[in-house]
């Protein structure tokens, strides 16, 4: 594992990697997602709630890798660009474009049975 990113393009892949389950990027989906919304009501209508949107975004996260991937979220160790990538894979996953990125960067999607 190479620690020693120089770049945003050349920590994605790693970033891809340790997100290897369906269910792990479903998780980082909801969780991303509610805590958009979470921002979006203390914006206007509550302030106060923005001390939730990080305990909810990470909360959900954070347990995908520990109970459903099984390693350390890579927040720990590149926490701004392991943001900016959670909201590249919300992006790519919200336009159904996420398996296709999987595939470019030489992995196959991991069935998922539940």
């Amino acid at each position: 594992m190479n620690n020693n990113f120089r770049s945003l393009e050349d920590f994605w892949p790693f970033y891809v990697n340790q997100h290897s389950k369906p269910l792990t990027r479903r998780w980082h989906f909801a969780g991303t997602l509610a805590s958009l919304v979470i921002l979006i009501f203390s914006i206007l209508f509550k302030w106060w709630f923005v001390f939730f949107v990080p305990i909810i975004g990470y909360g959900f996260a954070w347990y995908s890798h520990f109970f459903v991937e099984g390693n350390v979220p890579a927040t720990f160790g590149h926490p701004f660009w392991s943001l900016l990538c959670d909201y590249k894979m919300f992006g790519l996953m919200l336009t159904g474009k996420m398996d296709q990125e999987i595939k470019r960067l030489g992995k196959r999607p991991a069935l998922q049975v539940f």
